[in-house]
């Protein structure tokens, strides 16, 4: 092996390893911040939106930590289970590569007016949330 290709190998180790450095580093920030933040306890259960969509919201493994069911859409692949952490307004997960942040909001924050009257909703966006009656 020529000493280029070594020093390609090394470089690449060096890289490797800071990249795994950083994602470490980021999930210890993620767990504190999780151990930080507000429980989510009373938002447990189930959410409804319109056309079918839900959300449901379980205990997770740790405190801060919950297990997300979540239908968002009309088609079968809009559908899926998520491990979410409490954030300081929130829940948030990934949903795919999408990043979802669940925050408390009335109906009216919806966007919706199927969930205009609600009092009590979870809100992921306008035009997106689930509430309990």
């Amino acid at each position: 092996m020529s000493n280029e290709q070594q020093a390609a190998l090394v470089e690449n180790a060096i890289a490797n390893a800071e990249a795994t450095a950083q994602n470490v580093t980021r999930e210890v920030r993620r767990e504190r911040l999780a151990e930080r933040a507000e429980e989510r306890d009373d938002w447990i259960g189930t959410w409804t939106g319109v056309e079918g969509m839900m959300l449901t919201i379980a205990r997770g493994d740790a405190p801060g930590r919950y297990r997300i069911t979540n239908k968002w859409g009309l088609d079968a692949e809009d559908a899926g289970t998520y491990n979410g952490r409490a954030s300081a307004r929130g829940i948030v997960f990934r949903r795919g590569k999408e990043r979802v942040r669940l925050v408390a909001g009335d109906g009216e924050a919806t966007g919706m007016k199927w969930l205009a009257d609600k009092k009590d909703c979870l809100i992921v966006a306008p035009g997106e949330g689930y509430c309990r009656d």
